[in-house]
C-alpha cells in the first residue's frame, strides 16, 4: 500500500471551502451544520455530498482496496440485535429471525495511523464538526479497540443483513461502490431508548414494512452522518465483479463504550482483553435488548 505523505493536512483531504471545518462560524459552516441537523431529526441520516476532494477518492479508493485483505471474513447465522441466536425470546419476537452475514471488517489495529481514514477520524476539526452536526458538545470515538475505526467489505454475492448499531452515532464514508447493489437501506426512528417496538421491526423482516424503509444512494467521498442505534438498516446484496467497501468512524455520546464480547466476535473473530473488562463494566445510555 502506497503511503500518503505525512505532510497531508486537512484542507488537501476534505473540501474545505464548502465544508470549513476549521471554522465553524462561516456561513458556509452554518448553513451546512443547520441542514445536517434538520435531515438528522426528520430523517436520522444526513449526507454531506463531495465532502472529499476529488484528487484524494482515488487515493482513498487504492489505500482501502489494499486494506481490504486484511479483513476478517466469516458467514455467519446472526439477528437484527447481533445476540446470540439461542438467547430465549418469546414467539413471533423479530429476535428469533435469523439471516445469513457474509460481510467483513478490517479492525481498527489493522489500519494503519497514518492511512487517509485514520487521519480523518482523529482530526480534533473533524470531531468538533460532527459532534455540532450531532447537536452535541462533545462527541467520543468508541472506545473499542476492534470497532472504533473499521472498513467494512462487501463482497459480490455478500450484504451486510438488518440489523441495529452499538454506538448511537455512525459516520461513514463510500470509499469503493459495488458494480451492482450494495444500497444502503435504513428505517429511520424505528426504536426509541426506551421502546423497542417490536412490531415495527418484525413487519420489515417480514416484508410488510416497506413504507418504513429509505433508500439511500451514496458516491465516494460523500460523508453519511447516522443514528444508527435506533435505525434498522442494511447494505442489500452485492453484485457484479466489485466489493462494496466503506469506512465507518465510530463515536459515542459518552466515553469508554466499547462492544460486547459475542458481537466483538461475530465480526472480528477474536476479543482482546478490553472487550472482557468492558463486560464487567458496561456503558450504556439505554435499555435495549442489544
Amino acid at each position: 500500500m502506497s503511503t500518503p505523505p505525512t505532510t497531508l493536512t486537512l484542507d488537501h483531504l476534505v473540501d474545505t471551502d464548502r465544508y470549513p471545518l476549521a471554522d465553524p462560524d462561516a456561513p458556509a459552516a452554518r448553513a451546512v451544520v443547520d441542514r445536517a441537523r434538520r435531515e438528522l431529526r426528520t430523517h436520522g441520516c444526513t449526507v454531506l455530498a463531495d465532502f472529499l476532494r476529488p484528487p484524494q477518492r482515488d487515493a482513498l479508493r487504492e489505500e482501502c482496496a489494499d486494506l481490504a485483505p486484511r479483513a476478517h471474513f466469516a458467514t455467519e447465522t446472526v439477528n437484527v440485535y447481533n445476540i446470540a441466536t439461542d438467547t430465549p425470546l418469546p414467539d413471533g419476537h423479530p429476535g428469533r429471525r435469523t439471516f445469513r452475514r457474509g460481510n467483513a471488517f478490517v479492525p481498527r489495529d489493522r489500519i494503519p495511523a497514518d492511512a487517509l481514514i485514520s487521519r480523518l477520524h482523529t482530526d480534533p476539526d473533524f470531531q468538533r464538526f460532527l459532534a455540532t452536526c450531532f447537536g452535541l458538545p462533545r462527541l467520543h470515538p468508541l472506545a473499542d479497540p476492534l470497532a472504533g475505526l473499521v472498513l467494512n467489505v462487501v463482497e459480490p454475492g455478500m450484504d451486510h443483513p438488518w440489523h441495529f448499531d452499538t454506538n448511537e452515532f455512525t459516520v461513514s464514508m463510500l470509499t469503493q461502490e459495488a458494480t451492482d447493489g450494495g444500497d444502503f437501506e435504513y428505517c429511520p426512528g424505528i426504536r426509541s431508548a426506551d421502546d423497542e417496538r417490536f412490531d415495527d421491526v418484525r413487519a420489515v423482516l417480514d416484508g410488510h414494512g416497506g413504507h418504513l424503509v429509505h433508500r439511500l444512494p451514496l458516491r465516494p467521498g460523500d460523508l453519511q452522518l447516522f443514528r444508527g442505534r435506533y435505525a434498522l438498516h442494511r447494505v442489500s446484496p452485492v453484485r457484479g465483479t466489485r466489493a462494496r467497501h466503506s469506512a465507518i468512524f465510530a463515536y459515542s455520546e459518552r466515553p469508554g463504550v466499547i462492544g460486547s464480547v459475542a458481537r466483538t466476535r461475530q465480526l472480528f473473530g477474536r476479543v482482546l482483553p478490553a472487550h472482557l473488562a468492558a463486560a464487567r463494566r458496561t456503558v450504556r445510555g439505554d435499555t435495549l435488548l442489544d
